[in-house]
């Protein structure tokens, strides 16, 4: 039996995501989920996702709020108001997963949460995100990424050369808080397919990020001492004449693939260097003796002679230098999605390719906000009506969609 290609594969089609959440984290759960096929209805205020109108924005969209939506369809409506906490319970009651990051007790009020929806019979598949958890003495903190990369010792782990605590310089925190809570929510529709009640999947961001440095945590506790910068030497960036370049080795064999290739056999004879263990003691003399060895050089000249030597190394590269990468470029691994309204978007794909086609674009807000109503079963007049009454939005004439 020969092994299916994921050309075309979409493992969750059928099923419907209901999209409560704004921001970075749960967004970019559903919009995994629907990268696997899941059609995803997202529900967000008459303004708009505040994810929206932070970074780079113009007429309702950023890029947060491009890369993290695409393809999804937009309900703009205000679920405090009875009416349109009934149109979006209406909803929940056809959809098999939901997502949410409400606090407990906001999506508690509006009737949301997933104690209420089984009450009511409903079954779904329901994620939960939030900062610290539902209980505890934190669950009730703010927690944006950035807090949480100070609090769950991230920034301690990421020091700069002075020792400086250092922000991961991007949200971290709620990316990969929204690729756990999607691999949690296909593992929840495997149990429900085999009991067929509901599963409530609750994530939050400071176990996330605590197993993100689950090693580094092991280390520290054992060992008593503060997170080293690198497990080996030489291993860090060092500055030719045209750019920089990371060098590492991690045994022996590779230190002795580095000497080769940069005419240093005398780092192999000197005691100082003779393993892993004596580099580290001795780093800054050897990092001393290859930057000067590096210095003068120029890149392609370094890349040339380490890669004929098949030494670990690799230039520094911007964002346009990946884009343009030779292998990003063989992979396919960056997109152009042309944003209405807001220009093209070079989105990187999913790393796995199981759905076909090309990315959708983000939806303006309330784009498909007739749509949805209307397959609810309100005609025309009655969507004017919500309209009108600024329970519902709708996109503005002139706004791209």
């Amino acid at each position: 039996m020969t092994a299916q290609s994921t050309q075309g594969f979409a493992p969750l089609q059928g099923y419907t995501v209901l999209d409560l959440s704004q921001g970075v984290a749960g967004p970019y759960c559903a919009e995994l989920l629907g990268h696997q096929g899941a059609k995803v209805i997202k529900v967000e205020p008459p303004e708009g996702d505040w994810a929206r109108h932070v970074g780079v924005a113009q007429q309702g969209q950023s890029t947060l709020s491009t890369t993290y939506n695409a393809g999804k369809q937009s309900l703009a409506i205000d679920a405090r108001h009875p009416r349109g906490k009934a149109l979006v319970l209406e909803l929940a009651r056809q959809a098999d997963i939901v997502v949410q990051n409400f606090r407990p007790q906001a999506i508690a009020r509006l009737g949301l949460d997933f104690a209420s929806l089984s009450a009511l019979g409903l079954q779904p598949v329901y994620v939960s995100i939030s900062g610290y958890g539902a209980s505890g003495p934190f669950a009730d903190h703010p927690a944006t990424d950035s807090v949480m990369q100070a609090d769950s010792g991230l920034m301690a782990t990421n020091r700069d050369a002075g020792h400086t605590p250092q922000r991961v310089g991007f949200l971290l925190a709620d990316i990969a808080t929204g690729v756990y809570a999607a691999q949690a929510c296909t593992a929840a529709l495997l149990q429900k397919a085999r009991s067929g009640r509901g599963v409530h999947v609750e994530i939050n961001l400071f176990n996330v990020c605590c197993a993100l440095q689950s090693s580094v945590f092991s280390e520290q506790m054992l060992s008593g001492q503060p997170p080293r910068p690198a497990v080996s030497a030489p291993n860090g960036v060092f500055q030719a004449a045209d750019g920089f370049l990371t060098i590492l080795a991690l045994n022996n064999d590779q230190f002795s693939r580095i000497c080769l290739a940069l005419d240093a056999p005398h780092w192999e004879a000197d005691p100082r260097f003779a393993s892993n263990e004596l580099r580290l003691q001795h780093k800054e003399a050897l990092h001393a003796e290859l930057a000067a060895l590096v210095r003068p050089r120029a890149m392609a000249e370094l890349e040339a002679t380490l890669q004929r030597h098949n030494a670990l190394h690799a230039r520094i590269r911007t964002a346009p230098d990946v884009v343009a990468h030779p292998q990003a470029l063989h992979l396919g691994t960056f997109q152009p999605l042309e944003q209405p309204g807001f220009g093209p978007v070079y989105l990187a794909t999913h790393p796995w390719q199981c759905h076909a086609g090309p990315a959708a674009p983000a939806p303006a807000i309330g784009e498909h906000s007739r749509d949805i109503l209307g397959a609810l079963g309100l005609d025309a007049t009655d969507i004017d009506a919500l309209v009108a009454e600024r329970i519902v939005a709708t996109p503005s004439k002139g706004t791209p969609a």
